[in-house]
């Protein structure tokens, strides 16, 4: 996004313009008013007398309300004729509310009008930046202003409700203002959007009360949640407002998908990705679980209902797999794209387990876990019979579906993320290195529950078994002697990918590593190739395919540095660990200590701060997980433990959590 946008959200539904309050799609292909990844409004352009609005001020302290002071563009001798201010609501629908004031010394005649357009572009068009022209009617009524479109059982429509007579035309409202000296007018208009389509039901969207009473309402509901979470006191100021931005991250992002229970789970990521994936959602929830366990409660049900025991290789669905992505849009209603759900991943199925054992571990609810254990022993079937499609005794990815699939299916899921040494790109079946962790993780706590929970010693002690014997085997297969590390994954062949990775430190995460090779992986983290000091980088700088700017080439990742932090932490590499905390902890800052999805791979000696990455989602679901999980294993915090043994470093100085 371009460093003059702004956005307010509720949810998947959002409003994404600059910071005079514009939107233009023409301009900035992401803006718009989107919900059900559709955009709704794709131009909303405000202009006095024929004149263009530059900002004076500009004030967000929430995410879902906003307010901006703005005059019409002058010359530097002329003075300003009216002072314009907007204010932004966003639940459910969007509410703004403009105001004038006439600053002429006598009555003033003013032309306020209100351009507007609408595409009901897909997302997945958006974000492309290739909308197809569709055929929209549009209708007025004197005070409102309603677009729609319709394509078979595909329906959306948006209506523009105006509090102020207005002439209204398909491109928008004009107002003919006659105000004296200092005298005050005030217009809101409502924007609700409609959403219809077969196989899915959508919440109501009727709102009562002004702009202010939806505010308070918003802002009191939010601090409802926020007071679940424990209290930071911390030595370091910068410090309490990353962890404070963070818990409002997730608030903003959290969405309802079934109407009959109102549990809200994150989405994962504006403005791209602002609906259900199954990893971002597992691994936030995870990262949260001190802070915010019923996240996680919320996002195993949810997955569980989706979990499928069908094979379909459009949808990529095996039995027993956890979702990739859901999506409403009219490409995934109309079957171009898969996403209804898609199940295109390889590692939410094994975290799905992870989690569950987690949030077990954390808050003893058996209850939830029996409910789940259909659920859980179909995800540990998965992957040993379609996770692992040769026998091998690894989980393996490649797409089924060639024209829409993912073509790497594990987190680095963009396409050239799975390299060799040499820049070579390998070629699937492909056996990362990192969801071999995870399914040893999985059955290692499916074990525990088994047996714990479900009374089913045979299922833990055959569980175990299984999972010794993939630590015995991984650590013949992937290392990778003259690197002193592990490979990044196995290829088509069983050939070992041989780049340096971040990949490595999942392993610590999930505790596929033997105790004698633990330190000899905290030290390759922590050479220079891998950290910029800023973060570990998803990429060697000594490999060919390097690059400080490749998604997931060189880049950093926090949330990515908070579970190689909490892995080594887990092996006794405290200092390792609190040097990576550190090190993300201290980029907050300079990011409106609103850490991104992703930065710049540069080193700190060469720019002294972090480098944006222009695409990175903000706020991101699983950046806004990263300090809380870094706050977890400084404190070593951990469940039913009578006291934690931290390991803050001095520059943070003082912390207690309280609650």
């Amino acid at each position: 996004m371009a460093d003059q946008s702004f956005s307010v959200l509720d949810g998947s539904t959002f409003v994404l313009g600059d910071r005079t309050g514009e939107l233009r799609s023409d301009v900035e292909r992401e803006h718009g008013f989107f919900s059900q990844d559709t955009r709704f409004i794709s131009r909303w352009s405000l202009r006095v007398d024929d004149k263009p609005l530059e900002l004076l001020g500009f004030d967000q302290q929430s995410h879902f309300a906003a307010q901006l002071f703005l005059t019409p563009t002058v010359g530097p001798e002329q003075h300003a004729p009216c002072s314009v201010m907007r204010r932004r609501c966003v639940d459910r629908i969007w509410i703004e509310e403009i105001t004038i004031v006439n600053h002429e010394p006598t009555r003033a005649e003013m032309r306020v009008e209100l351009r507007v357009d609408t595409d009901f572009a897909d997302l997945f068009e958006v974000k492309g930046a290739d909308a197809l022209p569709r055929e929209i009617d549009w209708h007025e009524d004197g005070s409102t202003l309603t677009f729609a479109y319709q394509s078979g059982s595909f329906v959306r429509s948006v209506a523009i409700a105006s509090s102020q007579p207005a002439e209204i035309s398909r491109s928008g409202m004009v107002f003919a203002l006659s105000l004296e000296r200092n005298e005050q007018w005030t217009v809101e208009l409502r924007v609700t959007p409609y959403a219809a389509q077969t196989g899915a039901r959508f919440a109501d969207r009727v709102l009562t009360g002004s702009l202010d009473d939806v505010r308070r309402a918003k802002q009191a509901e939010l601090d409802r949640w926020l007071a679940r979470a424990p209290t930071l006191e911390a030595q370091d100021p910068g410090l309490a407002r990353t962890y404070s931005a963070s818990l409002t991250d997730i608030a903003a992002l959290r969405l309802q998908l079934d109407l009959d229970r109102p549990a809200t789970l994150p989405a994962a990521g504006l403005p791209w990705f602002m609906a259900l994936f199954g990893r971002d959602s597992l691994i936030t929830s995870f990262q949260a679980l001190p802070y915010l366990p019923t996240l996680a409660a919320n996002t195993l049900r949810v997955l569980a209902a989706r979990q499928v025991t069908t094979r379909d290789d459009f949808h990529e669905q095996e039995p027993g797999k956890i979702l990739h992505e859901l999506r409403f849009g009219e490409l995934t209603a109309t079957g171009v794209q898969p996403h209804s759900p898609y199940y295109g991943t390889a590692d939410a199925t094994p975290l799905f387990v992870v989690l569950l054992d987690e949030y077990h571990r954390w808050t003893g609810d058996d209850a939830l876990v029996r409910e789940l254990e259909p659920n859980a022993r179909a995800a540990l079937a998965w992957i040993e019979d379609s996770g692992d499609a040769d026998g091998d005794g690894y989980v393996e990815y490649e797409r089924r579906n060639l024209s829409r699939g993912l073509i790497n299916q594990c987190w680095k899921d963009s396409w050239d993320s799975m390299q060799f040494a040499d820049g070579t790109l390998a070629n699937g079946p492909i056996a990362t290195c990192e969801i071999q962790g995870y399914v040893y993780d999985a059955r290692q706590r499916g074990a525990r529950l088994a047996r714990e929970v479900w009374g089913d010693d045979a299922f833990a002690e055959r569980l175990e078994t299984l999972a010794k014997q993939l630590k015995a085997r991984f650590h013949d297969d992937y290392w990778m002697a003259e690197r002193g590390c592990y490979a990044l994954a196995l290829d088509r062949d069983k050939r070992k990918v041989d780049s340096i990775t971040s990949n490595i430190g999942h392993l610590l995460w999930s505790g596929l590593v033997s105790d004698d090779r633990a330190a000899l992986i905290a030290e390759r983290l922590l050479d220079a190739p891998l950290y910029s000091g800023w973060g570990i980088r998803t990429l060697s700088t000594a490999e060919a395919g390097y690059n400080p700017l490749g998604y997931h080439t060189g880049t950093v990742w926090p949330h990515e540095n908070s579970l190689i932090a909490s892995g080594l932490a887990r092996y006794g590499q405290h200092d390792a660990a609190t040097q990576i905390a550190t090190a993300i902890l201290s980029a907050a800052p300079h990011f409106e200590h609103r850490l991104p999805e992703v930065f710049a791979g540069y080193p700190a000696s060469l720019t002294s701060v972090p480098v944006e990455f222009p695409t990175a989602s903000r706020p991101q679901a699983w950046a806004a997980g990263a300090p809380l999980m870094l706050l977890t294993t400084l404190l070593d915090l951990q469940p039913h433990a009578d006291r934690a043994s931290a390991h803050v470093p001095g520059p943070i100085g003082h912390i207690a959590l309280r609650r």
